[in-house]
């Protein structure tokens, strides 16, 4: 079995802060049927912040399902450039889960693409579901 994945991750926020939720759809390397689902609500803040979180928690899974690598996609191009280290984490409020992303990836060969909304339409339905739940 494939300890190789690939992740689709994305937030959602009604109101920024508002209610918000997050949404993650993976699979393993060449394969179809997704082997992680997230979809649900993580309380109030800002959508960086349940980017953050949708791609915390998609990871934390995969690490549960024994990957070793990980391709992470997301359309949050501010994510994707801070975790690349191409932009500084200037919100204090995206500290701690910029920090957690990159301590939970450290043991991981990973990488992370920023992709078109409509590359992550599943991990954006998913974050949408548990909002309208």
């Amino acid at each position: 079995m494939s300890s190789e994945f690939l992740i689709y991750c994305d937030g959602a926020c009604r109101g920024n802060p508002g209610p918000s939720s997050i949404g993650a759809i993976a699979y393993r390397h060449g394969e179809t049927d997704p082997v992680l689902i997230v979809s649900k609500t993580i309380g109030v803040g800002t959508n960086n912040q349940a980017e953050y979180r949708a791609l915390i928690e998609g990871v934390r899974g995969l690490q549960a399902l024994g990957a070793k690598t990980v391709e992470i996609r997301m359309d949050s191009e501010l994510v994707v450039r801070q975790m690349l280290g191409q932009y500084k984490v200037k919100h204090e409020g995206l500290k701690p889960l910029h920090a957690e992303a990159l301590s939970l990836l450290g043991p991981l060969k990973w990488q992370i693409k920023h992709v078109r909304r409509e590359e992550n339409k599943e991990a954006d339905r998913l974050a949408n579901e548990a909002l309208d739940a």
